[in-house]
């Protein structure tokens, strides 16, 4: 239990000060930003408790909005993505025989590619429809959303591949 704490509030600390110290720094085409935080929900376990997962997601999104200065935007969508986060995983993978399932890469590579799809889609529309707060330019958002979750979505697959590598000593 205090392993498995420590290794969360590593995870935790160690994407924020990524996220806001290299990727925020990174506009591909002036479009896309990476946005990897969201990792730490998607790698937190299955039963992990909602009170933990709700306010690590709160924490994790009002803290990158303090290094951002952003009022509020990333805490909403973390929040939202943290509630929505286990229901996103019972109707992605098939009935799962332990309750410390942890999704990955290699525990369903299709039933993962979707559960994150999904995940980063939803994080990134909700992120960018705070941000623009109107429907006026529908199109530029819908650039942004798709452009950003593409990128983010090829670093969480990277990331998830080579956290398995390491760990397994491949």
């Amino acid at each position: 239990m205090k392993i498995s704490l420590l290794h969360d509030i590593i995870w935790f600390v160690g994407l924020i000060l990524l996220q806001t110290l290299v990727l925020n720094r990174i506009s591909v085409f002036g479009v896309a930003v990476p946005i990897l935080y969201i990792y730490f929900l998607i790698k937190l376990p299955r039963n992990s408790n909602l009170f933990y997962v709700v306010i690590s997601g709160f924490l994790m999104g009002l803290i990158i909005d303090i290094f951002l200065n952003t009022p509020g935007m990333n805490a909403a969508a973390t929040t939202i993505v943290a509630t929505l986060r286990k229901p996103l995983i019972d109707v992605f993978f098939s009935k799962v025989e332990y309750e410390d399932f942890v999704p990955s890469i290699y525990t369903g590579t299709g039933a993962f590619l979707r559960y994150i799809v999904v995940m980063v889609l939803l994080h990134q529309t909700l992120l960018f429809f705070i941000e623009s707060f109107t429907f006026f330019n529908l199109t530029s958002t819908f650039i942004h959303i798709a452009a950003s979750s593409v990128l983010t979505l090829i670093l969480i697959v990277a990331l998830d591949s080579l956290m398995y590598r390491r760990t397994s000593g491949i």
